[in-house]
């Protein structure tokens, strides 16, 4: 990923839940410094004098406690404990509450060129919304050409070649009251090791491309009920052209996966032809997929079902009648 600065910290566009009120009150010359690791640290033993693994890389937030000793460091007018704290590459130091550090502190800080900053949440409001915040931001992601919706809850990512109708079948699915996240381009990130988000690119998020219509707005045309900005991906699924020398899956008792970013994603294949209804179809997948969540497997039910006709005198009576 590109370097992430403590200035884009900043400049993140946080609402609700994930906002973090900062500001900066000194050592504006940092706000350049990089954040490497989606990690923070209270340095209440650094201020002790125990430098012994101080986790310096990371983002440094000073609550009550941490600001009681700095009282009490002033006081006794002990400024080497600063000095060695900030002789460390450290990125940024956040108070939280909306403490006022000492003026040694902020003194040290603007000659060092340390970016101290402010937040009126709690220290651990701050640390719960922070990590969740670099969470996202440090986690592994790549761009795939495809389609991401919404069906019936499920996040189903539609794949294929050029031309084989992913547009248009999204389409078809939000006219079913579905929803759109993404067209053509759709930026997956894996966040808490094994859940796949999805969402869209830039300003071409919620339109889409519709060979011989062009490019169309779904929020405007459709309303904002019919997109959503992100969705966990749940399944994916792939168009081909038909091909009729190829054998296509007809009972479905083995699951199949894509590996997507190291976590393995439910996958099948839907052949396409004239005829055949895409939407309603990926709709099923979705259903069944849900089914599946829930511990029930049509397939395997069906194939139990077999076995247990295949064992009753009524089958080895037709058996015995046909042979």
């Amino acid at each position: 990923m590109k370097k992430f600065t403590v200035l884009d910290l900043l400049q993140l566009d946080l609402r609700d839940r994930d906002a973090l009120n900062l500001k900066c009150i000194a050592g504006r010359s940092g706000l350049v410094r990089e954040l490497k690791v989606p990690e923070i640290n209270r340095p209440g033993l650094e201020l002790s004098g125990f430098y012994d693994n101080f986790a310096f890389q990371r983002i440094q937030i000073f609550g009550r406690g941490e600001m009681a000793y700095l009282e009490k460091l002033a006081l006794e007018s002990r400024t080497e404990t600063l000095d060695k704290l900030f002789s460390c590459e450290i990125p940024c130091c956040v108070f939280t509450h909306s403490q006022a550090p000492t003026e040694d502190f902020l003194k040290i800080a603007e000659q060092t060129g340390c970016a101290v900053l402010q937040t009126d949440l709690s220290s651990s409001e701050f640390t719960t919304r922070i990590l969740r915040v670099l969470s996202n931001i440090f986690a592994p992601k790549q761009s795939v050409h495809g389609v991401l919706v919404e069906v019936f809850g499920v996040g189903v990512l539609i794949l294929g070649d050029s031309g084989v109708g992913k547009s248009e079948t999204a389409l078809a699915l939000v006219e079913r009251n579905h929803r759109l996240v993404a067209d053509d381009l759709v930026e997956i990130r894996r966040v808490g090791g094994n859940i796949l988000i999805g969402t869209g690119t830039g300003v071409s998020s919620h339109h889409m491309e519709i060979r011989g219509l062009g490019i169309i707005n779904i929020t405007h045309l459709f309303g904002v009920g019919a997109i959503r900005d992100k969705k966990q991906i749940q399944m994916a699924v792939r168009l081909e052209d038909w091909d009729s020398d190829k054998n296509y899956d007809r009972i479905g008792a083995e699951e199949n996966f894509m590996e997507i970013l190291g976590v393995q994603v439910p996958f099948i294949v839907i052949p396409v032809k004239p005829g055949r209804n895409i939407p309603v179809i990926i709709e099923t997948a979705a259903m069944n997929e849900r089914l599946k969540k829930m511990g029930y497997y049509s397939a395997k039910e069906f194939s139990k079902n077999v076995m247990r006709w295949l064992e009753t005198e009524s089958a080895k009576a037709i058996f015995l009648s046909e042979s």
